[in-house]
C-alpha cells in the first residue's frame, strides 16, 4: 500500500506561512533532499489555495515539479486543470482507493485544513519537516483540530550548513 507522506516547510515556531500567506522565508539556496523525495512520489494532495497558488505561481509552482498526478481536495472548486483530479464527497473512501492502487508515495503538500481532515481520519503515514530556522510569531500554524494525542516515531534527521533541519517520523495512531 502507498504511504501518504506530509512533507513541508515549517518555521521553528510551526507555521506554514506568516501572517499574510507568505512564505519567503522558505530557503531555496539549495535542494534540501527535494530530488530524492520526489524520486520517491508520483502523487501529490493538496488544497483549493495551495493548488491555486501553485498554478499561480508559474515556473516556480506546480510547473516545476515532474509530471505528477494531482488530486485536488475541494468543496469549492468547480474544476481543475486538464490531467489533474477534484475530489469531493467522501474523501476518506478516494484517499483509500488511492492508496491501494499501484503507484509510488503520495505527497500531502497543503494545506492545513486538508492536513486537519487527513489527520483526524487516521491517513497519513509519515511526516517528514524541513524546519526553518526562524520564529515568525504568527501565521498559520501547521496542526489545527487534531483528534487529540497522536504519537510519532523518529525515523531520521539531516542538518544542514543553513540551520534548516529536516526531520522525519513515522505517525501512530492509537
Amino acid at each position: 500500500m502507498r504511504k501518504i507522506i506530509l512533507q513541508l516547510a515549517v518555521s521553528l515556531d510551526s507555521f506554514i506561512e506568516g501572517p499574510n500567506g507568505e512564505f519567503d522565508w522558505c530557503f531555496t539556496d539549495q535542494d534540501y533532499g527535494m530530488s530524492a523525495f520526489l524520486d520517491r512520489v508520483d502523487t501529490i494532495f493538496t488544497g483549493r489555495k495551495t493548488y491555486e497558488l501553485l498554478l499561480g505561481l508559474g515556473e516556480h509552482g506546480k510547473a516545476a515539479f515532474p509530471p505528477l498526478k494531482y488530486y485536488v481536495f475541494s468543496r469549492t472548486l468547480s474544476g481543475v486543470e486538464k490531467g489533474d483530479c477534484l475530489v469531493k464527497g467522501d474523501i476518506e473512501k478516494e484517499i483509500f482507493n488511492i492508496k491501494n492502487s499501484p503507484g509510488k508515495d503520495i505527497w500531502l503538500f497543503g494545506g492545513a485544513n486538508l492536513t486537519s481532515s487527513l489527520m483526524q481520519l487516521g491517513l497519513v503515514d509519515e511526516i517528514a519537516l524541513a524546519v526553518h530556522p526562524v520564529l515568525l510569531g504568527e501565521g498559520k500554524p501547521l496542526f489545527t483540530a487534531l483528534p487529540g494525542r497522536i504519537n510519532l516515531q523518529f525515523t531520521g534527521s539531516k542538518v544542514y550548513s543553513t540551520g534548516l533541519v529536516f526531520l522525519t517520523y513515522r505517525v501512530l495512531y492509537n
